[in-house]
């Protein structure tokens, strides 16, 4: 069989994939704190048809001759640049001004948190601080935020720090810090849904997430700035300039096929 039709086959295949990344981050250009993929490809390793030779006294050397069998997806990373601001003015939106990710969980059971940079938090009825999901919001010294009823408002400092509002109209710190978690490698990361992150073995060289505050110069996170949320990351110029090339490359491969299938027919037909 010509080995045209295989690479046109891996290369259809390659870019339908990469069709389905591009109709991914569209469908999430709206989502919040959303950081779109890509997909990048690598050939197939080669068949060689004559291999090298080295020169000598009498003659030159020679090159290999190689035939490429096809194409396929090297990776699909997630690009974690950071999204567009989007005011809203409500307290308890965050968006992370830098690097660094929210560490959400259920408090108390001991698990690894999970991250996200989505920082539309609310209050619950209990007056903790929750994601859209109702995972509590952990603070630096790992427990969850949560407010006294004595608290009748409430800023979020750019350190992280929740400053009272008492009811007599004195502001103190409450001495609770939400917590960011710098990861060494962003797209190591592993994606559940829900706007959230799992941490991965390549994530941060297997050690275990720490909690640290917002603005350490040291570790590099990013400050926090309350009433803001942090937009999807996705162009759609670029999105669609994206899908062009994809939708031309798939047509193109599918046009290999059917020329290889029209030398087929011929080769068939010699005999008659």
């Amino acid at each position: 069989m010509l080995r045209s039709l295989y690479s046109g086959v891996s290369g259809m295949r390659g870019f339908q994939l990469k069709l389905d990344v591009i109709g991914n981050n569209i469908s999430n250009v709206n989502t919040v704190g959303f950081k779109g993929g890509r997909v990048m490809f690598k050939d197939i390793l080669s068949q060689t048809v004559s291999g090298v030779s080295s020169p000598d006294t009498t003659r030159g050397g020679v090159n290999a001759k190689q035939v490429g069998l096809g194409v396929a997806t090297a990776s699909i990373d997630t690009v974690h640049t950071p999204g567009s601001a989007m005011t809203t003015n409500v307290v308890t939106d965050i968006r992370i001004n830098g690097d660094g990710f929210f560490a959400v969980g259920i408090e108390g059971q001991g698990a690894t948190p999970y991250l996200t940079r989505a920082g539309n938090f609310t209050l619950d009825s209990n007056r903790n601080l929750v994601n859209a999901e109702g995972l509590h919001v952990f603070g630096t010294d790992g427990a969850n935020i949560a407010l006294a009823d004595t608290v009748t408002a409430f800023s979020i400092a750019q350190n992280g720090d929740i400053v009272a509002v008492n009811q007599d109209g004195t502001s103190a710190p409450t001495g609770q810090k939400v917590a960011v978690v710098k990861v060494t490698n962003p797209a190591g990361l592993e994606k559940i849904g829900g706007n959230l992150y799992r941490m991965t073995p390549n994530a941060n060289n297997g050690s275990a997430i720490t909690l640290s505050a917002p603005g350490d110069a040291t570790l590099g996170t990013g400050t926090l700035i309350s009433g803001e949320l942090e937009m999807s990351n996705v162009d759609l110029t670029s999105e669609f300039t994206e899908m062009i090339i994809a939708q031309r490359g798939f047509q193109a491969n599918s046009r290999i096929i059917t020329t290889s299938d029209e030398i087929l027919n011929e080769v068939v037909n010699l005999k008659h």
